[in-house]
């Protein structure tokens, strides 16, 4: 049994496979079989394994993903969502396209920062070096000087040390946060941890609010297609929220429409507590009042999720140019902090 989930192209993989298999006609034993009959003996086949051991004793797909322990809550209760309301299929598909964006998304974000983090490293060395032994060394001349030199002389080499050891410490702090945050979009769990972080930050907040809001809609969705309540829906589907923002509103939507006095329908609530933004809330309105609300947040799911991969593209695209920039202060900075001791020697010598 698996110890630790698995990578987000391995979660793709599964529910791909699994999907085009049940759409020729498969059962779903022998879809789950032939994986991890196509594997090699990988850590992908010992889950595929395990899963199919509980299916082939009559258990569902959903509770053999569970028994494995190597897919997150969120792609299990999916699933079992979608076999309650018929939708396996359909489901399946839309958990390999959003585990695939997902993978691709930090596959990109490790590139463009690897790069960045391995310059910064090889600056902290060179840093390192030159705080800890030329910047002495300049300092011990000062010294032997110490009859000629002027004041402006050591205030040369006290801003030297001072300007040293900032861009040393600044370096030092950015290597060591970029390869944390690279290693964490590695696996599913630092992924969840790493989004948490990236949702404090200014920049990412709308960016991984939408992507809540995708996966949000995406469960509410399956939930309804299923037959179950719009208050139990709306229950179950808040309970993937991990968005603090989105689960205030959503918590308050739900408690508008149990209201005793004035209870809301689900469009009315997710309309009066800003859930969705106008113009979605409307659209949900109108499939709400055509009898398709679970086809019109299934549509909404998509929309959401394109335009956080969106926005997170252009934040990507704009990491590199911003890491060339502090490095070139870095360079500029170390570059500095060499020549004002030459500076104030040859002034003194002068």
């Amino acid at each position: 049994m698996a110890e630790t989930m698995l990578e987000g192209s391995a979660i793709s993989a599964f529910c791909g496979g699994v999907a085009v298999m049940l759409a020729a006609g498969i059962p779903t034993e022998e879809a789950v079989f032939m994986l991890a009959d196509e594997r090699e003996d990988s850590r992908f086949k010992a889950v595929c394994d395990t899963a199919y051991h509980v299916v082939a004793n009559g258990g569902t797909l959903s509770s053999g993903m569970e028994a494995t322990n190597a897919f997150p809550e969120y792609a299990v209760s999916m699933v079992r969502a979608g076999e309650e309301a018929g939708r396996l299929e359909q489901v399946l598909r839309r958990l390999d396209i959003y585990y695939e964006e997902e993978d691709r998304t930090f596959a990109k974000l490790r590139s463009s920062v690897s790069y960045p983090a391995a310059l910064l490293g090889i600056m902290s060395v060179i840093l390192a070096f030159t705080v800890a032994f030329i910047l002495p060394v300049f300092l011990s001349v000062y010294e032997n000087l110490s009859g000629t030199l002027t004041s402006g002389s050591f205030s040369s080499m006290n801003v030297s040390i001072i300007i040293g050891w900032v861009a040393l410490i600044i370096t030092l702090v950015s290597t060591v946060t970029i390869g944390v945050l690279s290693i964490m979009s590695r696996t599913a769990n630092g992924r969840l941890k790493l989004i948490a972080v990236l949702e404090s930050f200014p920049f990412t907040r709308d960016s991984m609010y939408q992507l809540a809001l995708s996966r949000f809609a995406a469960a509410l969705s399956t939930y309804v297609s299923s037959g179950v309540d719009t208050e139990t829906a709306m229950e179950a589907s808040a309970e993937f929220v991990t968005n603090v923002a989105l689960r205030k509103k959503v918590m308050k939507a739900h408690d508008a429409m149990i209201d005793s006095d004035n209870p809301r329908s689900l469009a009315q609530a997710i309309t009066e507590f800003e859930v969705f933004e106008p113009l979605y809330a409307r659209m949900l309105s109108v499939g709400s009042e055509t009898g398709s609300s679970d086809e019109m947040l299934s549509r909404l799911s998509t929309l959401f999720f394109e335009d956080a991969l969106e926005s997170i593209d252009r934040i990507i695209d704009r990491v590199e140019p911003l890491f060339a920039g502090f490095l070139t202060i870095t360079v500029g900075a170390t570059l500095i902090a060499v020549m004002l001791p030459l500076i104030g020697i040859m002034r003194s010598i002068g």
